[in-house]
């Protein structure tokens, strides 16, 4: 039965021509510009070969510094989920084999097919029930994507973000939600953007005391998740500096750091410990004015009323609620990458917010965004890139062409 799943073609190292011509070996591209320009005619495609940037086997000297030819073809294999087959190499270091599928994000999933669908699915404000129907999968199934998914965007999200261009403006805001119960457990939600671009810059949750009206059948439910998980801590004010330190890593080139907040106290210390005292300029405003385009924290107030429209975990009356805190940072993940990378910035906008900023020489689809797998960092192939560059790379070459 394993024979009839996988198929395994052996090919000696004197035949790597013959390999290298096959149409496994084969990438048929859009061609696309590493700079930024217009966007590329329809139908324009270039024929690439595959070669590994390195060895995937972590132990192998050939995994950080490979150096040319450290590989070999060694056959190919044709898998039951595609219609072309996958070439394998052999590294001539350690001998151990790979395949152009190692590098891939849906690496050993059994329905690759139906991990953009799903991204686009939840990305859309569709929980993961209702997922699971619309592509037939069951549901365990689909939270194990999910979180594969999740975590995936999350490496490429940080790979692809660089230093913020000059006249950026940053605003901070927290919106409240909850996990698992609505009286006894909420949660803060810190939110850093760029005001201009609508970048999502950093988003994640922290546990905070419950606080307003205590009924009765609230202070019960209150002991009962304190007799079962201990005393709720606040945990607030550590997520906030450590949003404020995402933000503070791209503002390197910035001569002042323009931060918009409302008047909550907290703020304005970290702000400063966070920037420094002399490049901030930290404008307050009340949170109690109307929520209206005069609003200076309106692109917040705008990004926070998306995330909960987008993202059904955030509405304050659904069943799509988090049952852990854990799983409500994996999908601020997804939100964040489909927000700066997939979606334009306003519906009459050609680019994303990522492409405003310089991170990106244009939109990514949601099968480019789970292309390459991105646990190197900035040395990951980037999802644009037509010979396996890296991301790191792609930006020097971009910067030095601009």
């Amino acid at each position: 039965m394993a024979e009839n799943r996988l198929r395994i073609h052996h090919t000696k190292p004197d035949q790597f021509r013959r390999i290298r011509g096959f149409d496994c070996n084969r990438l048929a591209l859009p061609q696309i510009s590493s700079v930024p320009g217009p966007p590329p005619r329809a139908g324009t495609e270039e024929i690439v070969m595959f070669q590994p940037p390195r060895c995937p086997h972590r132990l192998c000297p050939q995994h950080l510094e490979p150096s040319p030819g450290f590989c070999h073809a060694h056959g190919h294999y044709q898998p039951l989920c595609r219609p072309h087959p996958v070439p394998r190499f052999r590294c001539t270091s350690c001998k151990r084999t790979f395949s152009r599928q190692t590098f891939r994000m849906d690496y050993r999933d059994h329905r690759p097919d139906l991990n953009a669908r799903l991204f686009q699915s939840l990305a859309s404000g569709v929980g993961l029930r209702q997922t699971a129907r619309n592509l037939r999968l069951s549901l365990r199934c689909t939270e194990l994507k999910f979180r594969k998914i999740a975590r995936h965007l999350r490496r490429l999200n940080l790979n692809l973000r660089a230093n913020l261009p000059s006249g950026s403006q940053l605003q901070l805001d927290e919106l409240e939600t909850y996990e698992g119960r609505r009286n006894g457990r909420p949660l803060s939600v810190p939110v850093v953007i760029e005001s201009k671009s609508r970048f999502v810059i950093w988003a994640e949750s922290a546990t905070i005391r419950p606080r307003g009206k205590m009924t009765p059948a609230r202070r019960l439910a209150i002991r009962e998740d304190e007799a079962r998980f201990g005393r709720r801590r606040d945990r607030s004010r550590s997520s906030v500096r450590r949003s404020l330190a995402r933000a503070a890593k791209l503002t390197g080139s910035l001569e002042w750091v323009q931060l918009d907040t409302d008047q909550k106290s907290s703020y304005v210390g970290l702000a400063r410990a966070a920037f420094g005292w002399s490049r901030l300029v930290h404008r307050r405003t009340s949170g109690k004015l109307p929520r209206t385009t005069a609003n200076p924290l309106f692109p917040i107030n705008h990004t926070e009323a998306m995330a909960r429209d987008l993202l059904g975990r955030l509405r304050r009356e659904s069943w799509l609620v988090s049952k852990k805190r854990r799983y409500l940072d994996l999908g601020l993940h997804l939100f964040m990458a489909y927000r700066n990378l997939v979606r334009r910035r306003f519906n009459f906008d050609q680019e994303s917010p990522a492409e405003l900023l310089g991170f990106l020489p244009r939109r990514i689809t949601e099968v480019e965004a789970l292309s390459w797998r991105q646990e190197l960092g900035r040395k990951s192939i980037h999802p644009l890139a037509r010979e396996t560059e890296s991301i790191e790379s792609l930006g020097m070459r971009a910067g030095a062409a601009a």
